[in-house]
């Protein structure tokens, strides 16, 4: 990916020698970026990976997901608090994460953590197991079960 990203700077750089201009200017640079996308989107399946913007879109469909999520369990949460008579029984359940390594498992934690109604508490050694505590365990439980599979399926998108 990273080889893609400096094949296309350079592309833009060549394409500002060619256009033969007496300053620098940045809209020719951003001329010569796009040409340099194209060229890379036709010759990717060269380089032996996926085309890099495609990380971009996936990165940027998770920051979607992300605050549509929280959006939609903070008006839950909302809703919850400002009734008259507060019925909530709180618990806590165990989830196995598909998600390994070093980045994948603590983004999944904290996006969690972020979203109001849920907490993770603990985090296994193993790094497959979480424990989540929700503000109502049968209310709520379907829809955190949701948001960690969007969150997933988001994360394995931007990471592998």
């Amino acid at each position: 990916m990273a080889a893609q990203f400096l094949l296309n700077i350079f592309i833009a750089f060549l394409w500002v020698l060619f256009k033969d201009e007496d300053m620098f200017l940045y809209t020719t640079f951003f001329e010569g970026y796009l040409v340099g996308i194209i060229i890379i989107f036709l010759m990717y399946r060269f380089f032996g990976r996926k085309f890099y913007l495609h990380r971009v879109y996936a990165i940027i469909k998770l920051i979607l997901i992300f605050n549509s999520e929280l959006f939609q369990s903070a008006y839950l949460v909302l809703k919850t608090i400002l009734t008259p008579k507060l019925d909530l029984k709180p618990g806590i359940f165990r989830y196995e994460t598909v998600l390994r390594g070093e980045w994948e498992v603590p983004l999944i934690a904290l996006l969690l953590t972020l979203t109001p109604g849920s907490v993770v508490m603990e985090v296994m050694p193993e790094g497959n197991v979480f424990y989540v505590h929700a503000m109502d365990i049968e209310k709520y439980k379907d829809n955190l079960l949701r948001s960690l599979a969007k969150f997933e399926k988001a994360i394995m998108e931007v990471t592998r």
